[in-house]
């Protein structure tokens, strides 16, 4: 939130009376300066962020340098108001919102990303963002996104998020498995058919091709079924 009170707001100015207006963007690194005195310093995931002033304040140029304070004691943890105040012939003064923001580094699409592509590490970069910007469930390690399914299309520069990543498949249906069993302590393993996908740890029905027989096992890793008797 930003007030503005002048002592003669200006109406719509010429180009050659523009020289004659304040400088916005000082006003703002003059608030930025004030809030960093005010607040403790900064983390380096976090940053102040000013106002906006909007330039159709059209305020006119202070000729005595301009006064920055902080417009109450009692300041919120994460923000405050600036003061910002001109003690001209033609005085005004305005109070400028200032916040802080977290940031995060967050993984993002480095180009598109068709469905069903299997993520590598070129795939991915990392950018830094407000937090209060980032979509829930983004990513902020690149790490958890590698070896991972898109399981919908994302566009170049999207953000990653885990609703649109699952689990690569561990195993296809129709694809040869090894089945492993566990009997009497005593490790045995036959050829097997999977008779649909499976996702790592994820329960598949499998054929065991010596005997023809239909069972269900645990997708362990890559081309591994683990079949589990009650």
């Amino acid at each position: 939130m930003l007030l503005a009170l002048c002592a003669d707001a200006p109406a719509a100015v010429s180009p050659e009376q523009a020289a004659d207006l304040q400088d916005i963007p000082a006003l703002e690194s003059l608030a930025r300066s004030e809030a960093a005195r005010q607040f403790p310093p900064l983390t380096e995931r976090q940053r102040f962020l000013i106002g906006p002033i909007e330039p159709q304040l059209q305020l006119q140029r202070c000729r005595q340098p301009v006064r920055a304070l902080l417009a109450s004691p009692h300041h919120m943890q994460d923000r405050a108001a600036i003061e910002l105040r001109c003690l001209d012939a033609k005085p005004w003064h305005l109070y400028v919102q200032v916040r802080i923001i977290g940031t995060s580094t967050v993984a993002v699409a480095a180009h598109a990303i068709v469905v069903g592509s299997v993520l590598k590490d070129t795939d991915l970069k990392m950018e830094q963002h407000d937090i209060s910007e980032l979509p829930a469930g983004f990513l902020d390690d690149p790490a958890i996104a590698v070896g991972l399914t898109a399981s919908r299309p994302i566009a170049g520069g999207a953000f990653l998020t885990n609703q649109q990543l699952v689990a690569s498949k561990a195993v296809q249906r129709g694809q040869s498995v090894t089945l492993v069993a566990d009997l009497g302590g005593m490790s045995v393993r036959m050829a097997g058919k999977a008779l649909g996908d499976g996702l790592v740890n994820q329960r598949v029905r499998v054929q065991n091709l010596s005997s023809g027989r239909i069972v269900e096992g645990i997708a362990r890793s890559e081309q591994i079924v683990e079949i589990i008797f009650q």
